[in-house]
């Protein structure tokens, strides 16, 4: 058993209130900006010779300085949202995610990963939390308190209306508000109910270590596979591509998907190499932590594909309003974009191509940190630019992002440590425990 640290509880409540203070001050600080302000912010942004859109919704209705100056002060007042939305999904997303790979490993029978399946089932655990941070989300931009989607604005699908947009009136049968809604309840739903009945199926293959048991978690895992190919890809619409609808891609959900799940592989490293170092997991050898480490480093690669895939296709097409998607991040997030591509691609190519390094737990545990960092700024270049455009470098700015960032921590670091500490970390009654115990990578 694992007991939840003290001092790592007071960190993660710590991190929680900094949090909620942090965004606090930069909220009030947001919502302090004037329109002398935002006018100026405007006029600085366009002296440096920087007019490039960051969204659609800037090339559409009239293009004077009043209706320039209307989307400024909207992306100026969505920095808190957006900062929320951001991490928010990241969070949500991983934790899918490693519910996911847990699901898959069931469905594959593999024997190695058995060591490792509580640490995924307690990551899984934040789903509800995070679910619920969502739906608050939901419910703000639907009521009209954010803009973080201007596709919501009834005016756009209005064709009497000086903003009618006829790209969004011909995808409103799917970007609306009630079906949006009903989507966002269907995946935050329906990813709840798999981490509750997974964990508890799991719970039940403990106590009877039956066949017929086993059988039924073995399908309850390829049904949540079933629902998470739905699901990640409806949600990497609705909650990311739509922010800016006039763009898509046919391998945004494969590059927003893998991201996440990169992401999830480094917080099941990081987690067990701290329980192995705790001494509550000492089944977790240098064996189990080479083929985390081969995952990390297999999905880091396949990041990087989808990332050059999408890339290429849209520079060699050269179309207008795709390539408009590219061109205001390298305009405005030329730091984070460029960044994120060192994180995410090169550092792994460069440390974990060997085998051997794979087995050292200080280089994979600090390997994590790398590119969860970089997926976490992977996707603020896929929220900021279409929300906030050009002004993110402001206190305000860092202050809700970071205030948010620090929240969500806080709060997935104490409710799956809670988790972890309640559970037994070995699941006994699983029939492939022995092959795992004995697990020992060839080369």
């Amino acid at each position: 058993m694992y007991s939840f640290s003290p001092k790592l509880r007071l960190y993660s409540i710590i991190l929680i209130v900094l949090g909620l203070v942090t965004f606090g001050i930069g909220y009030f600080m947001n919502h302090g900006i004037d329109q002398v302000r935002v006018e100026h912010m405007m006029e600085t942004v366009h002296a440096g010779g920087h007019n490039a859109p960051s969204n659609s919704s800037e090339m559409v209705g009239p293009q004077d300085h009043a209706s320039h100056l209307e989307h400024a002060t909207l992306q100026i007042h969505n920095q808190p949202l957006a900062a929320i939305h951001l991490i928010a999904i990241f969070a949500f997303a991983l934790s899918c995610c490693a519910l996911f790979f847990y699901s898959i490993q069931t469905a594959a029978h593999a024997g190695w990963s058995i060591i490792v399946l509580r640490v995924m089932e307690a990551i899984s655990s934040y789903i509800p939390y995070g679910g619920v941070i969502i739906l608050i989300l939901v419910a703000l931009n639907i009521s009209g308190a954010g803009h973080i989607f201007h596709w919501m604005d009834g005016s756009l699908t209005d064709p009497k209306s000086p903003n009618f947009d006829s790209i969004l009136y011909e995808k409103k049968r799917f970007l609306n508000i009630p079906f949006y809604a009903i989507r966002t309840l269907i995946y935050v739903g329906g990813a709840t109910f798999f981490a509750w009945k997974l964990k508890s199926m799991s719970k039940r293959v403990d106590e009877d270590r039956s066949r017929e048991t086993y059988q039924l978690y073995y399908k309850w895992n390829v049904a949540y596979i079933a629902f998470f190919g739905f699901a990640t890809a409806a949600w990497a619409w609705d909650w990311l591509m739509s922010i800016d609808p006039h763009w898509y891609s046919t391998m945004y959900i494969w590059y927003a998907m893998v991201s996440c799940w990169a992401s999830a592989i480094g917080v099941i490293i990081l987690i067990c190499v701290y329980l192995k170092k705790k001494g509550a997991l000492p089944q977790f050898n240098d064996n189990h932590l080479h083929d985390l480490g081969v995952f990390l480093f297999a999905l880091s690669m396949l990041w990087t594909y989808t990332w050059f895939a999408q890339f290429m296709l849209y520079w060699y097409a050269n179309i207008p309003e795709e390539v408009n998607y590219f061109f205001g991040r390298f305009q405005y997030y030329k730091l984070t974009f460029f960044t994120s591509l060192i994180l995410c691609f090169l550092v792994p190519l460069l440390v974990m191509v060997s085998s051997s390094i794979k087995r050292n737990y200080k280089v994979m545990a600090t390997m994590s940190v790398v590119v969860i960092v970089g997926h976490w700024m992977d996707f603020f270049n896929m929220v900021m630019p279409g929300t906030v455009g050009p002004f993110w470098k402001t206190p305000e700015v860092f202050l809700l992002v970071f205030g948010a960032m620090f929240f969500v921590v806080g709060l997935f670091i104490f409710v799956v440590m809670t988790r972890l500490s309640k559970a037994k970390l070995i699941p006994t009654g699983n029939p492939y425990l022995h092959e795992s115990e004995i697990y020992e990578y060839p080369f």
